[in-house]
């Protein structure tokens, strides 16, 4: 009933919505004198503020078409390489010829947002690696004949796509999928799985939440299983193929991200009207950028849900030993081929400080040199993978991490 709800409601604003867009084209017509005027721009911000708030963001395209290697430009051709019914492996392939470069298999977060949220991750990688990126389906896409999908499944996926492209492969898992790489890696480790990451990279991920709860943890620790059944889980509708499959609406998830920082994007949407009224353009466009994405958002599997609620942040079970999939027993502890790296920042208020070093804690048998540790100040959980402190201050580490470790 949610589900059509939200619906219905998104169909009774369309007329608004149209009405916004005519309003905007006719107040940013050049052959319309008022569109020169202060007044006109001020129509027109006003109804692409309108027409955006009462939009349904499409996944947006990454958009990639080429970067620099060792100084020359080269084309980037994206490509499905391997698929499940949950989850596409697109591979950024470069042309025949170029250098070779380690491969990396970037792990993105099933947390809400598209894999296109990792855009700017990707393209400062794309420079020095051959990149590879887990682009999760939208549940309510997935036919319900597909079967289920949970935290044991995800953990599997990893673990085949690493046996797919074979032991030279780096994995970096950004936020929500620390977890799940991690279990990957220790469960081929402790199986000594002649396929093997070289290397593996959590940036910003839950590892142990209680290391320093912040506002979801808390959240997820404090209230009961039922209560997260009962009150975000719903059916997807008929007329969509994932039809009758129970989901973690994207529309609910992204409330509760706005929720968090209201006032700032509150904020933002101002500074967007303030940016169109005095003609700035560049301003403009990078605020419809960043929001054209934030706002995108994906259906996530119940199951998956309400297993990562219960294993990551209820029971804390891979920080105390407990934690188990398909009847094994995850044992970072059994990882000696695979080396660690983490990055956290200083303003994560997801995965804040603590969290995810503590991965280190549990690869026991590491020895130091195959340890790496990146502490990112004045940076939040989006700027520990996009943005300028992004490409200037912990990509170089994570690529020099990356070369020593790449040799056989």
């Amino acid at each position: 009933m949610l589900y059509h709800l939200y619906d219905m409601h998104h169909a009774a604003m369309r007329p608004m919505r149209l009405w916004a867009e005519a309003a905007q084209h006719a107040f940013q017509n050049p052959f319309v004198p008022l569109s020169y005027t202060k007044l006109g721009r001020a129509v027109a911000a006003g109804a692409e503020l309108v027409e955006r708030t009462t939009r349904r963001f499409a996944k947006p395209d990454f958009g990639l078409k080429e970067t620099t290697v060792q100084g020359q430009t080269v084309a980037i051709t994206e490509r499905i390489v391997a698929e499940t019914p949950f989850c596409h492996l697109l591979h950024f392939a470069k042309p025949e010829g170029t250098p070779a470069q380690p491969r990396v298999l970037l792990v993105a977060p099933m947390s809400g947002h598209h894999a296109t949220l990792l855009r700017g991750t990707v393209e400062a990688l794309l420079a020095d690696h051959d990149v590879f990126i887990t682009d999760w389906i939208d549940a309510r896409l997935v036919p319900l004949a597909k079967g289920p999908f949970d935290l044991d499944d995800y953990i599997d996926t990893v673990a085949d796509l690493i046996r797919f492209l074979g032991p030279q492969t780096h994995v970096i898992a950004v936020c929500q999928p620390a977890v799940p790489v991690l279990a990957a890696v220790s469960l081929m480790a402790a199986a000594d799985d002649p396929v093997q990451p070289r290397s593996m990279t959590l940036m910003g991920g839950p590892i142990d939440p209680m290391a320093n709860p912040t506002v979801p943890v808390k959240l997820a620790a404090e209230r009961p299983l039922k209560w997260f059944e009962r009150s975000v889980i719903t059916t997807v509708p008929v007329y969509y193929p994932g039809a009758f499959r129970r989901v973690y609406p994207g529309f609910i998830q992204l409330s509760g991200f706005m929720s968090m920082h209201l006032d700032r994007h509150i904020g933002e949407h101002l500074g967007l009207f303030r940016h169109l009224v005095r003609g700035d353009g560049d301003s403009a466009e990078q605020h419809r950028r960043f929001y054209d994405e934030y706002l995108s958002v994906m259906d996530l599997s119940a199951e998956f849900y309400l297993q990562t609620i219960e294993t990551v942040f209820q029971k804390h079970a891979l920080a105390n030993g407990t934690m188990q999939s398909r009847g094994r027993r995850i044992e970072p502890s059994a990882i000696r081929r695979t080396a660690l790296m983490t990055v956290e920042g200083e303003l994560d208020d997801i995965s804040a400080p603590g969290q995810t070093i503590a991965a280190h804690r549990l690869c026991s048998s590491l020895p130091e040199e195959m340890r790496g540790r990146h502490f990112q100040k004045g940076v939040g959980h989006y700027g520990i993978f996009n943005g300028r402190k992004w490409r200037e201050a912990i990509m170089p580490q994570l690529r020099e991490f990356i070369r020593k470790h790449d040799a056989a």
